[in-house]
């Protein structure tokens, strides 16, 4: 597995793999988080346009996807229920996903991300049990609730090296 920055050329790739990671998600007890309409392929296009939008690949093959930004996240700045590990910089993974055809996806993902900063933060849906048991698996703290945009809640989760 290697990963990359996802370019103008990956986006049929991406929104196939966010098609099938939709219905996964539907068919699994998750049928609000994503629905068929997020994330749409414009805000994908934003997402390689700004260099946050990264692929994980078998071969030259494109498996899973994920954005990953650098600094503050607006939604992260209240948090109920709990509080963050620290007040120090962090990255945000957000949109993760993969096409199930390859074993290690998140990890991968994970793991490059950790490679990057000592401090990572990541959110998921109440319902979204699959994805709560791999960030926790991964060593990811809950630390409380935020509210993303349209002002539903998500479970907050932070890893920090030391």
């Amino acid at each position: 597995m290697h990963i990359r920055k996802a370019e103008k050329d990956d986006l049929d790739a991406i929104m196939n793999i966010y098609s099938i990671a939709q219905d996964f998600m539907i068919e699994n007890g998750n049928p609000n988080q994503w629905s068929h309409s997020y994330p749409s392929s414009e805000l994908i296009k934003d997402d390689i346009a700004n260099g946050v939008c990264h692929v994980i690949c078998e071969d030259d093959t494109p498996h899973g996807v994920f954005a990953l930004f650098n600094g503050d996240e607006p939604t992260y700045e209240y948090i109920e229920n709990g509080k963050w590990l620290n007040d120090d910089a962090y990255v945000t993974i957000h949109r993760i996903a993969s096409d199930g055809k390859a074993n290690g996806i998140f990890k991968s993902a994970i793991d490059y991300c950790k490679d990057l900063s000592d401090n990572i933060r990541i959110d998921t849906h109440n319902s979204n049990l699959i994805m709560q048991k791999l960030i926790e698996k991964n060593g990811f703290v809950k630390c409380g609730r935020i509210y993303v945009a349209d002002g539903t809640p998500r479970i907050a989760y932070q890893w920090k090296k030391y």
